[in-house]
């Protein structure tokens, strides 16, 4: 069963714009914190960014300033706005959601952010 669905990932010029979504079950979104992590080839996973369930939100900091992220209640959804994007952004970025008192955490299937001229 399919907990967490992305979707927005492209190809984008440096400089451009993406959005990505995640949508989740109601059950996990209400009760989770939201986060994106993306991987490079040949790299770790790396948290991207986070925002609990009170909206509040954190980031690495090669994207501070450039990425924000946020959450629409209603819709269960969770979104990453992504501007002024580099080549070194290009990942696969993946949704996570991560139970606030079990610590259960879910994974998207991930969507494809390539970043080139």
């Amino acid at each position: 069963q399919v907990q967490l669905v992305e979707s927005g990932g492209d190809l984008v010029q440096p400089g451009g714009s993406l959005r990505l979504s995640c949508s989740a079950s109601r059950s996990i979104f209400s009760s989770s914190v939201m986060g994106w992590y993306r991987q490079a080839p040949g790299k770790q996973r790396e948290l991207v960014a986070s925002i609990n369930t009170g909206g509040q939100p954190t980031y690495t900091y090669s994207v501070k300033g450039r990425f924000t992220i946020s959450r629409d209640n209603a819709k269960s959804t969770v979104y990453l706005q992504m501007n002024s994007l580099k080549p070194e952004d290009t990942a696969v970025y993946y949704c996570n959601a991560r139970r606030v008192i079990s610590a259960t955490v879910y994974w998207g299937q991930g969507t494809q952010v390539t970043v080139s001229s």
